[in-house]
């Protein structure tokens, strides 16, 4: 069998919504679907999709992405400035820094630096 990533989905509340906070953060354009679906497919990145789900989400994600970014600190004010949420304080090790963050409906991902 030969299988490939087609996109990452996320089930959330409002779809039309948090495909423009992750266009913003990625970049590309989002694009509402059918029966309340959302897509952007970023500059190399694989199809980030949204589908709505009236659940709310009660706890932490198992799964997020890591966003690597050139500054760690204008990153962070950028994502914040579009509508992300700070979690704890950068984490720097000897491998480089990141900073876990929320986005608008909760769902963690982490900006990484080098």
């Amino acid at each position: 069998m030969h299988a490939r990533l087609d996109q990452i989905v996320v089930d959330c509340r409002d779809p039309s919504s948090l495909v423009r906070f992750w266009a913003g953060l990625l970049g590309g354009e989002p694009v509402d679907r059918a029966f309340g679906w959302s897509h952007v497919e970023p500059p190399g990145f694989v199809r980030l999709a949204f589908q709505p789900d009236p659940d709310v989400k009660r706890a932490k994600n198992r799964l997020h992405l890591d966003i690597e970014v050139d500054e760690l600190a204008t990153a962070v004010t950028e994502a914040v400035r579009q509508g992300a949420v700070r979690i704890g304080t950068t984490v720097t090790t000897d491998l480089g820094a990141y900073q876990v963050m929320a986005d608008p409906e909760g769902n963690e991902f982490c900006l990484v630096c080098d």
